[in-house]
């Protein structure tokens, strides 16, 4: 998604949430209300609150020096810190949050390089393109369902690109809490990208020892550009997501490049920092799969082999996809299989037409996942719907034949 700001170096901290043991032996999400806000707050937002983890495994993870995935906006107020612990969540309430009468409340989550803001209550916050075309709506998805009577919360994680072990665990104490505040028994996801990947994990119950397993509480579960099997696009289109990244090339994008080096305004530079395997993106290289089996390379764009493969090339220098797909969670979260009491649903783009992006071009795409990845129903226990309309990656969320079809999924039985 989008790219950000932000500092600092720690270290990325495993999992989540082991909390109170039930005579189960199921480990249950449980999280501390650090702080709450009900005026000053902007796009629409009713209240916000503040929580943190209890389990004591979620820490701090790593944020680029030159503060390009920093929290920013309201959303720095409301962490009190714009390099938040990853152990902190921000729970967002829409208008009607506690009057609406629909029975199962809805919690939205964003993706990766996203907030709750941008990505479901003001797609113009970022102004121009930050929606994924030249002129942005200022309300979204949250005003369309609070005003069709929905109870409608929003998850905003504290890392842009964070441990997807970390998002599923809090998505888990986002659900606990919004059960709370509902009396609900069940709630319904509706998750962009990296999120959708992620809560998936939690309705497989793919997680760690002391994490959260699934507590029968999701009954509905959409999935926006999801990357079911899998994406290379880093890789797949040689230097051109590279330079705009590397600083020193005057790139910027908060997001992992497929080079340890790269030659720009004549010098070489090398970076450890801006790869799948640097600490300040830990859920990226988890989403990863080769998929040159299925699509041919551009042979055409600079250094397509040994970006893909491995090697020097003439510009770039890099480890190649294979490097990196040792920490991909692919394959095992479509082998561990959704609980078959979760309807899940995938709804896909089919426009590569993102402005000043690199769109994936080399088979058919929403700019940044195949849809054939989006649609991928491996390990999807029950698959309650799909569809493909014709959005970009970044207008899945906002554009309004997607929020129809969003909407006819979480009103159908």
């Amino acid at each position: 998604m989008k790219n950000t700001n932000t500092a600092l170096r720690t270290h990325t901290y495993g999992l989540l949430v082991f909390i109170s043991l039930a005579a189960s032996g199921v480990a249950h999400a449980s999280a501390t209300l650090e702080a709450t806000y009900t005026t000053g707050i902007n796009n629409g937002w009713q209240k916000i609150e503040r929580w943190r983890d209890n389990s004591g495994h979620i820490g701090n993870e790593s944020f680029p020096a030159d503060g390009r995935g920093n929290q920013s906006g309201q959303r720095a107020t409301f962490f009190a810190s714009n390099q938040p612990s990853s152990a902190q969540f921000l729970l967002y309430h829409a208008p009607g949050w506690d009057s609406n009468s629909r029975q199962t409340p809805v919690l939205l989550i964003h993706g990766a390089n996203q907030d709750a803001d941008l990505a479901w209550a003001n797609p113009n916050e970022a102004g121009s393109y930050g929606c994924g075309r030249q002129n942005c709506p200022s309300q979204g998805l949250m005003q369309a369902l609070a005003n069709d009577d929905y109870k409608v919360f929003a998850l905003n994680l504290a890392h842009k690109n964070g441990d997807g072990f970390i998002w599923a665990e809090q998505i888990a104490n986002a659900i606990a809490q919004v059960k709370n505040k509902t009396g609900a028994t069940q709630v319904d996801l509706v998750t962009w990208s990296k999120s959708a990947f992620n809560a998936r994990m939690y309705i497989s119950s793919l997680t760690n020892a002391w994490s959260t397993k699934f507590n029968s509480d999701v009954r509905k579960l959409v999935m926006l550009g999801a990357p079911n099997n899998g994406i290379d696009w880093s890789f797949r289109h040689g230097v051109n997501h590279t330079y705009g990244a590397y600083s020193q090339c005057g790139g910027s994008i908060n997001g992992p490049t497929a080079h340890d080096q790269i030659l720009c305004f004549g010098l070489w530079y090398s970076s450890s920092e801006w790869v799948y395997d640097s600490s300040y993106f830990p859920g990226s290289a988890q989403m990863l799969k080769a998929l040159d089996d299925k699509y041919a390379l551009p042979t055409t764009e600079q250094d397509w082999y040994t970006t893909y493969y491995g090697g020097l090339g003439f510009v770039s220098k890099g480890r190649g996809i294979a490097a990196f797909t040792v920490n991909s969670l692919v394959d095992q979260v479509r082998s561990a299989g959704t609980d078959s009491s979760v309807q899940v649903y995938n709804l896909c783009g089919d426009q590569a037409d993102m402005a000043f992006i690199h769109n994936e071009h080399t088979g058919p795409s929403d700019g940044v996942v195949f849809i054939s990845s989006c649609i991928d129903s491996t390990g999807i226990s029950n698959l309650a719907g799909s569809a493909v309309v014709a959005t970009n990656h970044l207008e899945l969320g906002w554009e309004p034949s997607a929020i129809n079809q969003i909407k006819n999924w979480l009103s159908a039985p």
